[in-house]
């Protein structure tokens, strides 16, 4: 057991660098700055995914009485947007995914910035070392995505090459880290069953639906792409703060298990939007 738990920081490594490359090899710098010249959607989204979710997290946390474990994993969720699923989720969806890639990167950005600043404020009592949390976030999301895009930028080809097998290495990668935390946590992850943190993450991943449904804009499009770019969180950013950060294990058993609790539900309501979009078409 020992063994698999020195084995989940080098999974997590290997999550986080691949996916990141792979989203850099996906896209050019004009795919992402072409949605933010909407100054009012990129108001609404920042309003969705800095302020009402982090409240929704500390008021999901007091009302069904999450330890406090549990309630700083759902609050690092609650800081971390930017989930670089959303293309993913996008595509399966059949929506815009211009703006799903502009949105995810410019939350993603942002993200590096607001987590050191907002969590030490948020969690009482827990001490965050800010420094640690930025540098981890630059060198590990940022500074991969840069190589990524640059790469792309000067060797096309190359990085069209690339992407698949560093799309699988992070698909792999992801199921090794849940797989192993769940295994070296499993009493942990049961326990959560008994504590409302199921409960909570799934009113967490609704709430996400919601509030970015709604604050998404005239274009029915576009709103579902902030629902779900909202609601889907950046596991990445999570697991490396939760990991990092924080010696009670139960913060990173509750990012895991809202993680799979919001892939599941967020998987099927994209498909499910692909279904009416194509029932209507």
């Amino acid at each position: 057991m020992q063994l698999l738990s020195k084995a989940v920081p080098f999974a997590m490594l290997a999550f986080v660098v691949s996916s990141m490359l792979a989203m850099g090899l996906s896209l050019t710098v004009e795919q992402i700055l072409r949605p933010l010249r909407n100054a009012r959607l990129v108001s609404l989204t920042l309003l969705a995914n800095f302020v009402m979710m982090p409240l929704g997290a500390i008021a999901l946390s007091r009302v069904l009485h999450l330890e406090q474990g549990p309630g700083a994993g759902l609050l690092v969720l609650g800081a971390a947007a930017g989930a670089p699923f959303l293309p993913k989720l996008a595509s399966v969806a059949k929506a815009n995914q211009a703006v799903a890639v502009g949105l995810m990167v410019l939350l993603m950005v942002l993200t590096v910035g607001y987590m050191p600043l907002v969590l030490p404020l948020l969690l009482t009592g827990v001490s965050v070392d800010v420094a640690r949390i930025a540098r981890s976030l630059i060198l590990l999301m940022l500074l991969p995505l840069g190589v990524g895009l640059a790469a792309k930028a000067r060797y096309s080809t190359v990085a069209a090459a690339l992407k698949p097998t560093l799309d699988r290495v992070a698909n792999l990668s992801l199921i090794l880290v849940i797989s192993l935390i769940t295994i070296t946590n499993l009493d942990k992850v049961v326990a959560v069953f008994g504590t409302g943190g199921i409960l909570a993450g799934i009113l967490f991943i609704a709430w996400g639906v919601a509030v970015g449904y709604l604050l998404g804009g005239p274009d029915r499009d576009t709103r579902w792409v902030l629902g779900l770019g909202t609601s889907q969180r950046n596991i990445a950013a999570a697991l490396v703060v939760g990991g990092q950060n924080f010696t009670d294990p139960q913060v990173v058993v509750m990012i895991t298990v809202v993680a799979l609790v919001g892939l599941l539900i967020l998987m099927a309501l994209s498909r499910f939007l692909s279904t009416r979009r194509a029932g209507t078409s």
